[in-house]
């Protein structure tokens, strides 16, 4: 494996097999080395496939400022992540979680902890990435002597989620949980009931409104193929659902005119007929 960049004594840039660009980390992998020399084997513990370009830049200037301590956390969290998360997380997540963990260390040893305001909607609706995020926080603890609370566990969850959006910045997915949130709010009040969280139906619905914002981000269109006379049996058949539906509709029109299909109008009403009706046979 050939050297085309050396950024510090431990991490280089090459290639693999592929001819796909990497970052390879390993202690003293690029002492005493030039570029166009070979890597020992032995020494790479770390190799991170580089996909899109600018990446080993963004790496070179966060390993300058960064301690290698931080790095190994982040590493470790990747490691965790990825083996517990069932979606592919992007790339650029290594340099995001370091330069975050970096900084919120910092910022503790200042004094100065910050509340994270969707901590209740990052707990709530991202329960598999918080989960992830809590045990983040026994590996900075057992590495560092600090232990954060539950807003920097948010915090990091946010980051898993914007890493499945791939491409997108942190700002899309605060705007996504937002969405989500307000949602589930409005069929909440509409139907002036709790919904049952731990019913299949519920994360359902909650998987199709992440990735129906999803859409929405990324400007995707869903192109009508609902057949009218469908379209008004639906209507008919689950008026009340249809109702709350329509007030989703104004809820996104008003807020981010976002004019949503008729296809996307069907979709929801008959989720929130799945995750309403169970509760009204109860009743």
């Amino acid at each position: 494996m050939e050297i085309k960049k050396i950024l510090n004594n431990n991490v280089v840039v090459s290639s693999n097999e592929l001819n796909q660009e990497i970052v390879v980390m390993g202690r003293g992998l690029a002492f005493q080395k030039k570029v166009g020399e070979t890597i020992d084997p032995t020494k790479i513990e770390k190799t991170f496939v580089l996909e899109t370009h600018g990446i080993s830049e963004k790496l070179a200037k966060l390993l300058r400022d960064t301690s290698e301590k931080y790095l190994n956390i982040s590493a470790k969290l990747l490691d965790y992540a990825r083996s517990h998360l069932p979606y592919k997380l992007d790339e650029y997540l290594y340099v995001a979680l370091t330069d975050h963990i970096s900084f919120a260390i910092s910022r503790h040893k200042q004094g100065i902890h910050l509340k994270n305001p969707l901590l209740w909607e990052i707990r709530k609706y991202y329960k598999q990435e918080f989960q992830i995020a809590l045990n983040a926080l026994d590996i900075i603890e057992n590495d560092t002597g600090i232990r954060f609370d539950e807003d920097e566990a948010a915090s990091i969850a946010l980051h898993l989620v914007n890493s499945q959006l791939s491409g997108e910045n942190m700002a899309a997915a605060v705007q996504i949980t937002e969405m989500v949130s307000t949602v589930l709010k409005i069929v909440k009040y509409h139907f002036k009931m709790e919904l049952d969280e731990s019913s299949v139906n519920y994360e359902r619905f909650l998987t199709h409104l992440r990735f129906f914002a999803i859409r929405f981000i990324r400007k995707e269109k869903m192109e009508e193929t609902m057949d009218l006379f469908f379209f008004d049996e639906i209507k008919l058949k689950y008026t009340d659902a249809y109702s709350c539906t329509e007030k989703i509709a104004a809820y996104l029109a008003n807020q981010f005119n976002w004019r949503i299909t008729k296809d996307e109008e069907i979709y929801l009403t008959v989720h929130i007929h799945r995750v309403t009706s169970r509760h009204k046979i109860s009743k």
